[in-house]
């Protein structure tokens, strides 16, 4: 099914007035300079075609047959190469790239033997009078080195690849290939299948070369006589479709807008509507909700509106008249294996549908005070998972299987994974970094699971400090909190340690062995604070006294993975209102 949505969307992409993507046999690459030749194969020139973009020029890409599959192999593409192919000269040196020069000219000479176009002749004559020795500058210089190429023949305003003969050539080289023919699973007809298939490119953590999606390369799959290709039989053209599409949508454009990070997952997403115009609004859309705008800008305000109509029961289309509900949206997440490529998540349904389950995500985040000032994307909140150094988490310390989990049960409206309570709680107990995000995630968690579960009995989640709430996990969090906050009035902010640092995983897994101790110790802190801010004391014992009295006459010895949740929430929540709440009278009239 992955393969098919991707061949019918190249075509989609391949009939645009504008197409983006290269035609059968064709592939986008990046290209750094053309040789000017003339019509007798001598050298004229070497110019620069690179852009520029930002501080120095970039590549350009460029519509050119499409590469060979190689790895450690010696393969020439054709009508283009690095010049270590074409020129023979390579940063790396030694014999290689004279086997790589010697197969670029071997391959020319075969496929353009008896061509009578005068730009494919000057092509030939230019490789039999070309020496390595020759790259000197001018017109070359050490820059150039390992870059692409492609040529030119003076006075012709196409580059060579792109003339009506080098393109017949290119399709006799299709046409004359050594496939078999077979049924193609994805277009179900009698074509010509593909044994080895195009690679594809800007996978993060995948080889710069490329990596595959299906690939069979062990005697173990040789099964019945079929090796490689014919084990899943696909057609060279369904073959070359979805791989150039998924170049095409990996691509690291600053402008891309369909393609983002989460975890280990290089995710890609792509909208099938009624016109284009249609499925460039639902791309638009759907970025701005995985990704959600920093500021308060023209995007923000957009995402708002989308996420109050999904809220109100509003349609779409009275946001934006090129929102329709009925555009599908397909969601591809791969993760590099080696030399493959892995399938973290596919994802397919409605706009409509993706918008109203990213809104009650968004919802389960909910938690007041909120920790952020913009909707957090998925892979900020990854970033709660891993472990804290100095305040500052890794991406590479994001559990790759939990990434890929999570961004499922956002998509598909599911329960989160067990295991990201477990990582949040265990992350908390060891750094002691109880931060508004993860306790937000802790909340996720819980309120799907009794949202799915159906249990209305069950006590529910507060959006904010719930004074009333009766769950011993969530008063013990709160009792932690305001044990804390006695600390720091009565020894002051500069406190090396506090109780949080040194007893918060004790305490929210195993109550009784911890608070009776903590509750001793308040006692010295708030006999100190009676002296200097006997306000201050009293509200604080006023706190205590509410909590306990609202809790069995014992502290429970240990905590279920839901209740040591539900801790981190009241310890969040009655810290938060701690810094936030107004002043006391009680204790504005000790300091007056």
């Amino acid at each position: 099914m992955i393969l098919s949505a991707l061949n019918d969307y190249y075509q989609r992409l391949l009939d645009r007035d504008e197409a983006e993507i290269s035609p059968f046999g064709y592939s986008q690459e990046r290209i750094s300079y053309a040789l000017l030749l003339s019509t007798q194969g001598e050298l004229l020139d070497v110019q620069d075609i690179r852009v520029l973009s930002g501080k120095k020029p970039q590549p350009r890409l460029m519509s050119v047959p499409q590469p060979e599959k190689r790895t450690s192999g010696i393969k020439s593409n054709v009508l283009w190469d690095k010049t270590s192919y074409v020129l023979g000269v390579s940063a790396k040196g030694g014999a290689r790239t004279q086997q790589e020069h010697e197969a670029f000219k071997t391959l020319h000479r075969q496929i353009l033997a008896g061509e009578g176009d005068p730009g494919l002749q000057a092509l030939l004559q230019f490789l039999e009078r070309w020496q390595p020795e020759q790259f000197q500058s001018p017109p070359f210089n050490e820059d150039m080195l390992d870059s692409k190429l492609v040529f030119r023949l003076d006075g012709q305003q196409r580059y060579l690849h792109e003339t009506p003969a080098a393109q017949a050539v290119r399709a006799r080289l299709f046409a004359n290939g050594d496939s078999r023919e077979g049924l193609c699973l994805v277009s179900g007809q009698h074509q010509p299948l593909a044994r080895l298939h195009p690679a594809v490119k800007g996978v993060n953590g995948a080889r710069s070369s490329g990596a595959s999606m299906v690939s069979f390369n062990l005697d173990a799959f040789s099964s019945y006589g079929k090796s490689q290709g014919d084990n899943a039989p696909i057609s060279e053209q369904a073959a070359f479709a979805y791989t150039t599409v998924l170049n095409h949508l990996l691509r690291r454009d600053e402008h891309n807008r369909q393609r983002l990070q989460i975890g280990d997952a290089s995710v890609v997403f792509w909208a099938q509507a009624a016109t284009p115009a249609q499925a460039t609004a639902a791309e638009s859309t759907f970025w701005s909700l995985l990704e959600p705008p920093a500021d308060d800008g023209q995007e923000a305000e957009k995402l708002r509106g989308v996420l109050d109509a999904v809220a109100k029961g509003r349609p779409l289309h009275e946001l934006d008249p090129l929102l329709e509900e009925g555009t599908r949206m397909f969601v591809l997440g791969l993760a590099p294996n080696a030399a493959r490529l892995s399938i973290r998540f596919w994802a397919v349904d409605s706009l409509a549908l993706f918008t109203q389950r990213l809104a009650e995500h968004f919802w389960d985040l909910h938690l007041e005070p909120l920790p952020w000032k913009t909707k957090p994307a998925i892979w900020r909140l990854l970033y709660a998972t891993a472990p804290s150094r100095e305040g500052r988490a890794k991406a590479e310390d994001v559990p790759p299987q939990l990434a890929g989990e999570m961004t499922r049960a956002i998509l598909t409206g599911s329960r989160y994974p067990r295991s990201l309570l477990a990582t949040l709680i265990m992350r908390m107990r060891a750094d002691g970094d109880v931060s508004g995000t993860r306790v937000a995630l802790c909340k996720a968690v819980l309120a799907r699971e009794a949202r799915l579960s159906g249990k209305v009995h069950q006590e529910e989640l507060p959006m904010s400090l719930d004074k009333d709430a009766s769950n011993p996990g969530y008063r013990l969090g709160r009792l932690f909190a305001v044990l804390e906050g006695a600390q720091r009035a009565a020894l002051g902010a500069n406190v090396n340690a506090t109780i949080r640092d040194r007893y918060y995983g004790a305490a929210s897994a195993t109550p009784a062995m911890v608070f009776p101790m903590l509750l001793r110790n308040t006692q010295n802190h708030l006999a100190k604070l009676r002296k200097n801010k006997p306000g201050l004391a009293v509200n604080l014992e006023r706190d205590i006294g509410e909590i306990i009295d609202g809790m069995p006459s014992q502290f429970p010895r240990s905590l279920r993975l839901e209740d040591q949740g539900r801790f981190a929430i009241g310890y969040y929540q009655q810290a938060q209102a701690r810094f936030n709440r107004s002043p006391d009278p009680v204790e504005q009239g000790a300091r007056e």
